[in-house]
Formats: structure tokens, sequence, C-alpha cells
């Protein structure tokens, strides 16, 4: 079996178009890009002291976005009606998790959002719960 063959994309002999440079307006495909400058307007100056947040802490709103708060923050705070990690914050807003902290961490101070951590079950379960399972099964 013959491997296929490679097409080229311009035949020889024409000429090669020049290449046109990008139009601001349009997004590459994937979606928008965030450049450290737009980063750097978003969450202001890093001097701040962060809050400990992982990836796995739980946050819920409190209060609709006052009028003051920044485009980032209100889409926050519309997220969080019901308690969302802060990585699933970060995917839906395709910020990065520095910046979200950062931006929660303005949020719990100012009292709008409250930051959890996630419930951990136990590793075994109790004793009792097994046994009237199993006398739940016995009785079937």
């Amino acid at each position: 079996m013959t491997p296929p063959q490679r097409r080229r994309r311009f035949p020889k002999g024409s000429p090669e178009p020049t290449p046109q440079p990008p139009q601001e307006s349009q997004d590459p495909p994937e979606g928008p890009k965030k450049n450290p400058e737009r980063l750097y307007v978003i969450t202001g100056p890093d001097g701040a002291e962060r809050s400990e947040l992982d990836l796995v802490t739980l946050i819920v709103a409190h209060a609709d976005p006052p009028p003051s708060a920044t485009p980032e923050q209100a889409a926050l705070l519309r997220l969080c009606t019901a308690p969302l990690s802060v990585a699933e914050l970060s995917a839906y807003l395709s910020l990065p998790f520095s910046v979200v902290t950062v931006l929660l961490t303005e949020l719990l101070t100012a009292e709008l959002v409250t930051a959890r951590a996630p419930v951990i079950r136990q590793a075994l379960a109790d004793r009792s719960l097994l046994e009237a399972v199993m006398h739940g099964l016995q009785r079937l």
C-alpha cells in the first residue's frame, strides 16, 4: 500500500498570495485570547493579599452585582447563585485560576460571596448505615 501523496496548496508556477495581516475585529477560531496586559487591567496591581483558595473551594454569592462591580465580577456573582468551585468559575469565564482568585478575594472582602471547603465524605461508611442496608437487603 502506498502512502497518500500531499497536494500543494498552490501549483508550481502560480504566484503565492501575499499574507494578509489579521484584522483586529476577527477572533481566532479557538476563541478570544487574553493577553497579559488585559489580565493586569482585570486584576489591578498584585500588591494585595490573596485569600487561601484552591481549585475545589466552593463559592456562593449573597447578592446581585452592585453597579460599581467590574464586568468580570458581575459575571462571577451571576454564576455563583448556586455553589460552584473556583475551577469551574475559571473555566466558565475563560480566565486563569490566578486571575479568578484575585477577583474572588475582592468579592470576599466586600462580603458579596462566601467561600467554603467542599464536603469531604468519609473513606469508610458508618457501621450502623452498612448494617441498615444489609438488613434491608435481607428483607427483600
